[in-house]
């Protein structure tokens, strides 16, 4: 049975998502900021590589391709939601930033987005909340290479998989399950499911089936996939890419059932955590940013 429309989610969101980058949220009173961490890593690297031009694919509510336009970078971008894209051209005009390089896009047809190579090709090509809702993830990286000049840089968020290991909820049993015992025989695996229905909180966390006042579908009932940061690497250096990085961001210093009991602790200890960078990412991050540079 197909998901509901991926664009219908996001026209309801469009009204509300700049919100989700607001440096006030980083007040222990408002929703944890993880895309104001993330456009921090954006900035940082796009800065250190001396980019020059952006295309985003996915522009949501247009915040961070608004933030390298104010960095005076040659930018573009797409989305496949019509209300994002009305939105993104709104925040480009209340910075008084040129917004004609914007259109609605689909990163699975090559089509959709030729127009917008007509100018050169891109130093960076950025795509934040999009590879989860994508359906051939090779096609859309490949589509995103059309975009990039040779020796361009790549930056693609994901869903961590891997997160999945520390969560001890539905999650968890989902990955060991449908990945770490993929190929074990039924009879094992049932007893598996058994034992960690038992052990683990599976009915958390609750699904997310509809937004907007109920009038579109939420998060979970679009398609919302996770990514193995180790499949994704391989996945994107096959497609002609190297130097492979992942940032990440959106730190989680316990399991997210503690969140409302530990309350501001667990905020505190979240903040801290964010761009330490090591090796606890894997783990302990819900979400990454792939960086690499096309050969």
């Amino acid at each position: 049975m197909d998901k509901p429309n991926v664009a219908d989610h996001y026209n309801a969101e469009a009204a509300n998502y700049f919100q989700q980058y607001q440096r006030n949220n980083l007040r222990p009173d408002a929703e944890y900021p993880a895309n104001y961490f993330r456009l921090q890593i954006l900035v940082q690297r796009m800065a250190m590589l001396g980019v020059k031009s952006v295309y985003e694919v996915g522009v949501g509510e247009g915040t961070p391709l608004a933030t390298m336009a104010g960095m005076g970078f040659r930018v573009a971008g797409c989305d496949i939601a019509d209300e994002m894209v009305k939105a993104t051209q709104e925040t480009f005009k209340a910075r008084s930033l040129s917004h004609f390089d914007i259109s609605w896009g689909d990163v699975e047809d090559s089509n959709t987005l030729a127009r917008q190579r007509a100018g050169g090709s891109f130093d960076a090509v950025m795509a934040l909340g999009v590879l989860p809702h994508v359906k051939k993830d090779r096609m859309a990286i490949m589509n995103m290479s059309m975009m990039l000049r040779d020796g361009g840089h790549l930056f693609v968020e994901f869903r961590n998989k891997l997160f999945s290991l520390f969560t001890m909820n539905r999650y968890t049993k989902e990955f060991v399950l449908d990945d770490l015992l993929r190929d074990v025989d039924p009879a094992v695996k049932i007893s598996v499911s058994a034992e960690l229905d038992r052990r683990l909180a599976t009915d958390l966390p609750p699904l997310r089936l509809q937004t907007g006042n109920g009038a579109a579908p939420g998060y979970d009932a679009i398609l919302s996939k996770f990514h193995n940061p180790f499949e994704l690497s391989e996945l994107v250096e096959s497609c002609g890419f190297k130097d492979i990085k992942i940032h990440w961001y959106h730190y989680h210093p316990a399991p997210p059932m503690l969140e409302r009991d530990l309350g501001l602790a667990f905020r505190k200890a979240a903040m801290a955590l964010e761009h330490e960078q090591s090796w606890r990412g894997y783990f302990l991050c819900s979400a990454g940013v792939l960086e690499a540079t096309r050969k």
